[in-house]
């Protein structure tokens, strides 16, 4: 029998996205933000970040820029908690619910 993982009250998870809030706001799109929300991603995000960076962390950064719809510089900027917050949130909406 699987046991249910609790999810973090910091995160919003529904069938196509999870929103994030961050620890404390942040600049993205040249405007303060106190949440960042990923889209689900498709095989062509996938495929376009790998082609666009030469070691994994580009990859993830460029991965999650497209799925926020922010700059990679904008990711770059958020506390490293809050990049780890982004990384579970991602890991939750990709997670196959039935295994």
């Amino acid at each position: 029998m699987k046991q249910a993982t609790k999810v973090p009250a910091w995160l919003t998870v529904s069938a196509d996205s999870v929103v994030v809030k961050l620890s404390r706001a942040t600049e993205a799109n040249g405007i303060q933000v106190d949440s960042l929300s990923l889209r689900a991603p498709t095989v062509r995000d996938l495929r376009a970040a790998q082609s666009g960076g030469a070691d994994d962390e580009t990859r993830e950064l460029n991965l999650f820029a497209s799925l926020a719809e922010v700059a990679v510089k904008d990711l770059e900027g958020l506390a490293l908690k809050d990049y780890s917050r982004l990384q579970a949130g991602y890991f939750r909406l990709v997670q196959d619910d039935e295994l």
